[in-house]
């Protein structure tokens, strides 16, 4: 993974690079820094590349990386698949190898939509003075555009900063509905800066006729490209299917509560253990790529290492749960695994309020019980609902795996710390997402991916930092197996039919609300967050069912979304946690109850501005 950045002027002048966003892409890519300017006095241009490098796959490759004909490459991705890597090479040199064998835009095209994996791009033709820019159709890497005051130039960067009294307020997300490119010989004879879209397209759908891009300048217009040039989705377009519906059987409730033993009823059925099973193949092999994909490290010793190369944003809860089951499978047995379990304090009067009688004899119980209600208040005080669910989730997998070494790592924030961080780190990554969800989701992941706070050992605890510079999270799976309370509404209101539109939707806006943000946020620690559920066999093989294979909200929460998942779960030997309720993130970790309750996840948050 890396931090990169393209600043581009349509005069002769050296571009600069402020000093605020160099500091953001150091955090990223700790391991190797450096800068290629390129300056063209006929067409007058000037570009400046800055590319800061978290050292991922194969042996260390600086970057930007130049190919013998001068073009250049800036490159913040993973190759999982489509193009071959072997496991001692790297994908950065790979992927130049292939564009440089590129004659023609089609064939720029065709290599990135082979590949298989997160990226975002910056790629510098000399001989064409042409600059190809875009990210994955998912938009798992973060890139941002903003064209300044000067009309004439345009800066492209993994992430930036959120400045009073400046014009960080230009700063975007690059959509990603495509790749772009910027001729600047043209560029440089008309004055304006022209972007050209090559569109992602479901293999057979006609391209788009326009495109509107908001938040840029007028100085600078997108337009697609009219040679009818474009990539094809790399995941088939999603089942919507009405028809030859099957209901599920129904579990025979004895209780109100549900239990693992409800869903065993579903495992009945030989063709409905085929599509689990297909599930957790396809998922498993999503898993491997990405804890094997690691910096490739001469062994120097026969003893095993006690520190973690891979982390998962860890709940307890059924993503999270299927995601550490995977690991394990694919993880050398005697390497720990890091589960990092994020924790909000709570107000001491929201933990134990006490009584609001008066009296005499209150006073007395009151200080009687001080000393040992201070302690339990001290405990308790970060028994939040993702911990107590995450050391349920901690002891399943012990018995299913008590060979490995299962860090849970319990990371404990104060409102104090909380505070303090989002004012110097948190708000500029989160920027130009500027909402109440965006703060809360982005101050409990970037606290959870940081990874210090403590590990429980008997009744021993120690101080831990996880090494791990890979980052597993679970996102994907509730927009794609309706798992959010807002599709049970739909389901509620509209239908199967509504449920189907719904799901039809998430995928297509996951990039712009969530993905780049929190690429930005784990990437600020110099480790990389990978997304299993979102990649792109464990897409195309979900988008082939039927709504009604993958979730049944007509059946009890804990059950009925996310089904297929949950049967997965079961498959794999686990049992409370398949039946967990979806619980957000912001109220797992009760990030959410030390803002003003009164604020909806919609309304721009006043606490990421900064002052």
């Amino acid at each position: 993974m890396c931090g990169i950045c393209c600043v581009v002027n349509l005069t002769a002048s050296q571009c600069a690079l402020q000093k605020h966003v160099r500091e953001k892409l150091r955090n990223r890519g700790p391991d190797y820094n450096q800068d290629i300017t390129e300056v063209v006095l006929d067409p007058s241009y000037s570009c400046l590349f800055s590319a800061h490098v978290l050292h991922m796959r194969g042996v260390l490759t600086p970057q930007p990386l130049q190919d013998k004909d001068g073009n250049i490459l800036l490159w913040n991705g993973e190759v999982f698949g489509g193009l071959t890597v072997g496991a001692e090479d790297n994908d950065t040199k790979v992927v130049l190898h292939h564009l440089s064998l590129c004659r023609s835009p089609s064939d720029v095209l065709s290599v990135l939509s082979q590949v298989k994996g997160p990226w975002a791009i910056i790629y510098y033709r000399k001989a064409e003075h042409c600059i190809w820019f875009g990210r994955d159709f998912f938009g798992r890497r973060s890139l941002l555009w903003s064209s300044g005051p000067e009309e004439s130039s345009l800066t492209l960067t993994s992430v930036s900063s959120c400045l009073p009294d400046s014009d960080s307020s230009h700063w975007q997300e690059v959509p990603a509905v495509g790749v772009y490119s910027l001729d600047l010989k043209k560029c440089s004879y008309n004055g304006s800066l022209k972007l050209e879209l090559y569109p992602w397209v479901y293999l057979g759908d006609e391209p788009p006729n326009d495109f509107t891009c908001k938040g840029l300048p007028g100085s600078v217009s997108v337009v697609i490209n009219d040679s009818g040039r474009l990539l094809n989705f790399p995941v088939p377009s999603m089942n919507t299917s009405l028809t030859a519906v099957r209901p599920n059987d129904k579990p025979n409730q004895t209780s109100s509560q549900t239990s693992p033993d409800d869903l065993k009823v579903f495992l009945k059925s030989t063709e409905k253990q085929e599509v689990v099973r297909n599930l957790i193949d396809v998922l498993s092999e999503a898993v491997r790529r990405r804890v094997q994909c690691l910096p490739y490290q001469p062994k120097l010793t026969e003893e095993p290492s006690d520190e973690a190369q891979v982390a998962i944003l860890f709940s307890g809860g059924i993503d999270s749960m299927i995601l550490a089951v995977l690991a394990d499978r694919h993880i050398p047995a005697d390497r720990p695994v890091d589960l990092l379990n994020v924790a909000f304090k709570l107000p001491e009067s929201k933990i134990n309020p006490g009584s609001t009688k008066k009296g005499q004899n209150n006073k007395r119980r009151h200080a009687s019980a001080d000393i040992a209600q201070s302690d339990q208040v001290k405990s308790n005080c970060f028994d939040v609902p993702d911990r107590i669910t995450g050391r349920a989730g901690l002891q399943e997998l012990k018995n299913l795996s008590p060979a490995r070494k299962w860090n849970f790592v319990e990371i404990n924030v104060t409102q104090e710390e909380l505070k303090e961080m989002r004012e110097k780190r948190i708000c500029h990554l989160v920027h130009p997402l500027d909402t109440v969800l965006d703060d809360s989701i982005g101050c409990a992941v970037w606290f959870a991916a940081r990874g210090t706070g403590i590990i429980s050992e008997g009744t021993e605890q120690r101080q831990h930092t996880s090494t791990a510079k890979v980052v597993l999270t679970g996102i994907g799976a509730d927009e794609q197996l309706a798992g959010y309370s807002r599709h049970r509404v739909r389901f509620k209101t509209s239908g199967l039919e509504g449920l189907v539109k719904e799901l039809a939707m998430e995928l297509g806006r996951i990039s712009s609300r969530n993905l780049g943000r929190d690429d930005r946020i784990i990437g600020d620690h110099g480790k990389e967050a990978r997304f299993p559920y979102l990649d792109e066999d464990v897409v195309s093989f979900l988008n082939s069912l039927p709504v009604w294979e993958k979730a049944d909200l007509s059946l009890p929460r804990g059950i009925g979304e996310k089904l297929l998942l949950r049967l997965a779960a079961m498959e794999l030997g686990l049992g409370p946690s398949a039946v967990l309720p979806k619980r957000a993130m912001q109220f797992g970790s009760r990030i959410a109850k030390l803002e003003n309750s009164h604020e909806k996840a919609s309304d721009k948050c006043k606490r990421l501005v900064t002052s």
